[in-house]
């Protein structure tokens, strides 16, 4: 059964321009939705793995993220897996949550820029991540007027920093029909529960109740992508989380993620994460290390 994309209606509490919200409880990662909200957002995650998926963009990280996000840019939860002592802290606010001249200022011109950014998902270095999670966690014990101060500090950090990674989420937003992400739930939902099988293009066309030309038009027109990458970047990203653990061999990790054939898994691993699935399994344990 398929589901819309939910419009997540966020309320700031009373004396507050934004939110902030810290989440502890695992079961809160068991229940993600696909949602969306004119808000930014701001999801500070302190360790753990999961999965992104932002609009047209699936990827994996480990050891906690830092991710900011734009208006109106559908995504699930991102957390799948908790470590211990785990903390999620989430902030949203709109535009002119401050007024709507107040980032008009010449002293705002780089926060502009970096709300332009986070129009296509970023995501940011573990460095940027551990120290805005301090500002993040401090933010929490202050009254509602340091927090404003705290914000626009995070705000000015975020900003000025080349230690970022464009997500290139933007091929998927609010401005298209509702109708579009109905079927884009879908379509995510058929391949999310199927993706270590073979996915044909007539199921998934039949599944949305189009042609197989019609949806491949489709569905390169709206995500950028074939149909056929999107099923090879789900499978990727299950294989990475399968590194990430350091138990089953490499070559049991590509039938488990939905590969056939061992070569193409190695191409398709090296196509979507530019690096072979040996060097990324490596590079995690150095990483931990």
């Amino acid at each position: 059964m398929s589901r819309k994309a939910l419009l997540e209606k966020i309320t700031p509490v009373f004396g507050s321009s934004f939110t902030i919200r810290k989440f502890t409880n695992p079961e809160t990662c068991k229940t993600p939705h696909w949602h969306f909200h004119p808000e930014y957002e701001i999801v500070y995650i302190s360790n753990g793995c999961g999965k992104r998926h932002i609009g047209n963009h699936i990827s994996r990280y480990d050891q906690g993220d830092l991710i900011f996000l734009g208006p109106n840019l559908p995504h699930f939860g991102f957390c799948d897996q908790f470590m211990e002592e785990h903390t999620e802290i989430v902030i949203q606010m709109k535009e002119d949550f401050l007024g709507k001249d107040f980032f008009q200022s010449p002293e705002m011109a780089i926060i502009k820029q970096l709300f332009k950014r986070s129009k296509q998902g970023l995501i940011f270095d573990p460095a940027i991540k551990e120290a805005v999670g301090e500002h993040l966690i401090g933010m929490l014990e202050m009254d509602n007027f340091d927090r404003l101060l705290e914000l626009l500090k995070i705000l000015k950090i975020l900003a000025q920093t080349e230690g970022y990674t464009l997500l290139n989420a933007s091929g998927l937003s609010l401005e298209v029909q509702s109708q579009d992400h109905h079927r884009i739930n879908t379509i995510y939902q058929y391949v999310e529960n199927r993706f270590k099988s073979e996915i044909s293009l007539a199921e998934m066309a039949k599944e949305v109740n189009m042609t197989v030309p019609a949806f491949c038009r489709y569905f390169k027109k709206l995500t950028g992508k074939t149909f056929t990458y999107f099923v090879n970047e789900f499978r990727i990203a299950h294989a990475c989380e399968l590194l990430s653990q350091g138990i089953l061999p490499i070559s049991e990790i590509c039938y488990e993620s939905g590969f056939n054939n061992f070569s193409h898994f190695n191409k398709q691993f090296k196509l979507i994460t530019q690096n072979s699935p040996s060097k990324y399994r490596k590079t995690l344990r150095t990483f931990v290390m």
